[in-house]
């Protein structure tokens, strides 16, 4: 071991931030001790207040997005609601527009029944005939009115295959001289619309 020179000068340490020395061998060596308490304490304390701080701005944010998102909801809301509404009255007058369109075209025809009405009251036997041409010109003419919007007759005479997609059978009857559903006798007339039926052909049907 190495002797101590008493002529030697001691080896001076800077203890200022030691709390503890301690001797190995013949050299004293400083000991280092983690920070006191109280910067320990303001160390966590800014930390929790960081921690607090970046919670409340994550709080504050969600609380923007579901206020932002509860807008767009209404506006949303409202849009659909002035659209059923602008739909519905575009659905009236539409249909207004079809009634009035579809009344215009028959209002010549009501014009005429009301003359032939009319004529009927003063009628004797001659003007008999005059009449039934009358009657037979407004069925033209009703006809023509059926034609312009579209609206054909329905093909159903006897012998003719029955079709329940076009007829509608309210009798049935046993006839040897007619085949298997046929139509036996067309009870009132049916019509289609532009392929839609508006009415069956009413009929009855043998065998």
């Amino acid at each position: 071991m190495k002797k101590h020179d008493e002529n030697e000068e001691p080896i001076e340490l800077n203890t200022e931030n030691e709390e503890e020395v301690v001797l190995d061998g013949d050299v004293e060596v400083p000991v280092t001790f983690p920070e006191d308490d109280a910067e320990a304490e303001d160390a966590a304390a800014g930390d929790l207040e960081e921690a607090e701080a970046s919670e409340e701005t994550e709080e504050n944010k969600t609380a923007a997005e579901l206020a932002e998102l509860k807008d767009r909801y209404m506006r949303l809301l409202a849009e659909y609601d002035n659209f059923r509404r602008r739909t519905q009255k575009e659905k009236e007058a539409l249909y207004l527009d079809s009634v009035a369109e579809v009344v215009k075209e028959w209002l010549p025809l009501v014009d005429d029944i009301e003359r032939a009405v009319a004529s009927s009251e003063n009628m004797d036997e001659t003007s008999v005939e005059k009449v039934a041409e009358g009657i037979k010109l407004i069925g033209k003419q009703a006809g023509s009115v059926l034609a312009k919007l579209g609206v054909e007759e329905i093909e159903g005479k006897e012998g003719e295959t029955f079709d329940p997609n076009l007829h509608e059978a309210v009798m049935h009857v046993e006839d040897d001289s007619l085949g298997e559903q046929q139509i036996a006798q067309v009870f009132q007339k049916g019509y289609t619309c532009k392929g839609k039926v508006i009415r069956h052909t009413v009929v009855k049907v043998a065998n």
